[in-house]
């Protein structure tokens, strides 16, 4: 080659001969390596990736640090046994590939943060996912605290093993006076760093190791904080670099979303708890001398409230006597239990006139017909009962509503004879009161259309009917009135089979054992 283009060329480069020996080196091998001159043996005065470099022969052609940049060295056969190398700065290519592989880290990472911060709406497990998220590509441990009503605070903490778990904590934002303003979201500020020598004890769990850096990232809400992120970082990790401050926000932005809308979820779920416990059908208690059964089945399949409902109360009216109520609400799913509900609540402030049930219809009649939506309605059953001697006595009346009947102990089944209009609709009520005596092992049996109504059969459109239904009870003289209810319902709901059906509401009054039998009851 040239003396003059080998001895300008602008990159490094160097003769070698079979042993590793310098014999030629250019101006810029020269600067690069001061000690790589002619004469001299290559793997003492170059780096050991350059020293041991081979000639590519179809790889990828060797590359390593000299001083703060990076080269990749290539190899060119000479005549002889000698090579010539010559160095490529590339550093600037690697940090492009660096930053761009980076890039694709932290969207991969933020993808996956996203996926698991929106599969779930559990409180718990949104915090417990934001702490280990954390730990994974931003700190060494981490910390999630939000404020709770109370005056509490419920904590996320996952340490360096990837272990995360959600409890109350005793917390005195005080004692971190910049932890207490993230908590507050003002002022706004994404990333906060205090002194670790000023972090109190329940903030570095133990196995956190030692802390060299701690950072306060307020997680953003919807409309107010969603709590704060604590970072825990060791003495070789302090620190964020401008990039992950700018991944730490998009973070904290989808964490406190995900937390916020996870409480708002709970927040509903409790109050949805709470007032469903007040649409869903009693147990039926325990009375002296009388056993209750009941069974309510809603018309769709995921619902646990309709427009069936049943009540039974101990004591109504003046007298002894206990009042069991059945209805049936026009409509069906979430409306219909919201017009059940205000129709318990009313007939329940009518208990001191349970005993004549022609005022207590009248009363409720005038509260449904002053809506001013005329188009809801319910239809009812009222049986009042108290035990007399060995018997039961009871009055049964019903507002549009199918008549009960009544198991005999030898098989036969009758109508009660209950009959009146329905509720809601006019602005007068007529109803007709039947009164029935129960001997010991008998029961009276109010259920609503569901069940009668059950379309269903061969061909599926017939209903199942009274008919058919007082032909079945006349094989159950005699039978328990948990047993009785399962039976009625099962026989509707194997009648409709997978076809849609109304809601199912059944109610049992049987007569307890006379004394002697148990010796319980007079």
């Amino acid at each position: 080659m040239n003396r003059m283009v080998w001895e300008d060329a602008p990159y490094p480069m160097w003769a070698l001969g079979t042993a590793g020996v310098v014999q030629q080196a250019n101006r810029a091998a020269r600067s690069l390596l001061p000690g790589a001159v002619p004469g001299a043996h290559l793997p003492e005065v170059a780096p050991a990736w350059l020293a041991r470099a081979r000639p590519a022969c179809g790889r990828e052609a060797p590359s390593g640090p000299i001083g703060d940049r990076v080269y990749q060295a290539h190899a060119v056969h000479a005549d002889g046994d000698r090579v010539i190398w010559w160095l490529v700065d590339v550093t600037g290519c690697r940090q492009d590939a660096d930053a761009l592989r980076a890039e694709r880290e932290w969207v991969t990472f933020l993808a996956d943060a996203s996926d698991q911060l929106l599969s779930s709406l559990n409180l718990d497990r949104c915090m417990e996912v934001t702490a280990r998220l954390a730990v994974r590509c931003l700190a060494d441990a981490a910390l999630v605290v939000m404020p709770v009503p109370g005056h509490r605070y419920v904590a996320a903490y996952c340490g360096p093993e990837g272990e995360a778990a959600c409890g109350t904590e005793t917390v005195d934002p005080r004692t971190v006076p910049e932890l207490a303003e993230v908590l507050r979201g003002f002022p706004p500020s994404p990333v906060r760093w205090i002194d670790p020598a000023s972090v109190p004890e329940w903030m570095i769990r133990e196995g956190t190791g030692e802390v060299g850096s701690v950072a306060l990232v307020g997680l953003p809400g919807h409309g107010l904080p969603a709590g704060a992120l604590v970072l825990l970082r060791r003495s070789r990790r302090a620190g964020l670099t401008d990039r992950e401050r700018v991944f730490v926000r998009l973070f904290a932005v989808w964490a406190g979303a995900a937390i916020s809308a996870a409480r708002i979820y709970t927040e509903q779920a409790v109050i949805t708890e709470t007032l469903m416990a007040e649409l869903l059908p009693p147990a039926p208690p325990r009375l002296d001398g009388v056993e209750l059964a009941a069974l309510y089945r809603p018309a769709g399949p995921g619902e646990q409230v309709g427009g069936d409902f049943y009540d039974v109360y101990p004591v109504a009216g003046s007298g002894r006597e206990s009042l069991v109520v059945l209805g049936d609400v026009s409509g069906k799913g979430l409306e219909a239990a919201v017009l059940t509900g205000r129709i318990r609540n009313t007939l329940r402030a009518l208990l001191p006139l349970a005993d004549d049930h022609q005022r207590v219809l009248e009363s409720l009649n005038g509260v449904l017909v002053a809506d001013s939506d005329a188009t809801r309605f319910v239809t009812l059953v009222l049986a009042s009962f108290e035990r007399r001697g060995a018997r039961v006595a009871l009055r049964v009346t019903a507002a549009g509503h199918p008549s009960p009947m009544v198991v005999r102990n030898d098989g036969r089944v009758e109508d009660v004879g209950a009959d009146g209009t329905l509720i809601g609709m006019l602005e007068d009520v007529t109803s007709v009161t039947g009164a029935v005596m129960l001997d010991p092992g008998e029961t009276c049996l109010l259920y609503s259309d569901g069940i009668i109504e059950a379309r269903g059969g061969p061909l599926g459109d017939e209903f199942f009917g009274e008919d058919r239904l007082r032909e079945q009870l006349r094989q159950c003289a005699g039978m328990p009135p948990e047993a009785l209810t399962e039976r009625v319902q099962m026989l509707a709901s194997e009648w409709v089979g997978d076809g849609e059906h109304d809601d199912m509401a059944v109610v049992a009054i049987t007569a307890g054992p006379a004394q002697g039998e148990d010796g319980c009851h007079e």
